[in-house]
């Protein structure tokens, strides 16, 4: 399990990221239609995994909003947003935003969370997913990921772009 922290308390979650070289779990995530999304509708293409607690936070807002911005200039790549927040919500917020270059899909009746060890099992925020990015490439192997530390605080941009240089 990860140990990272909320605004400086400790937080636990299920278990950890994939390790890098390792393949991506097969996932059933739900979009804004209620239509449900899994890995292979992704076949082929490199994937950034932009995991968080609620689009309705500042920080998960914001991740959201760049991740888009540099999902357009992306080759062969989507950005996945991936949350428990209902798709109604999600779907929205994107509207609202206009960030019409990356999807964002609700893990509210999957396992993703346990899947991709990134449920917090403790805090206030417990049954959410912890801040986290996944890279992949076409192959679906992980590349790179980042469990962030602080969930107050916004994941590493460049790194995850840079892993898909």
């Amino acid at each position: 399990m990860a140990n990272i922290t909320l605004k400086g308390n400790a937080v636990k979650t299920v278990g950890n990221l994939p390790q890098i070289g390792d393949d991506l779990k097969d996932f059933k995530l739900v979009n804004e239609k209620l239509e449900e999304k899994t890995l292979s509708d992704y076949s082929g293409k490199r994937i950034i995994l932009n995991i968080f607690p609620s689009i309705d936070t500042g920080i998960c807002a914001e991740s959201a909003r760049k991740f888009n911005v540099e999902a357009g200039t992306l080759n062969n790549a989507v950005v996945i947003n991936v949350s428990k927040d209902l798709p109604f919500a999600l779907g929205r917020f994107c509207a609202a935003e206009g960030l019409n270059h990356v999807e964002s899909l609700s893990d509210y009746r999957g396992t993703f969370g346990d899947d991709y060890g990134v449920e917090m099992e403790d805090s206030p925020m417990q049954g959410l997913l912890s801040r986290a990015v996944i890279v992949a490439d076409e192959n679906g192997k992980v590349i790179y990921t980042e469990q962030v530390p602080e969930i107050a605080q916004e994941p590493d941009y460049q790194n995850a772009l840079a892993a898909l240089a």
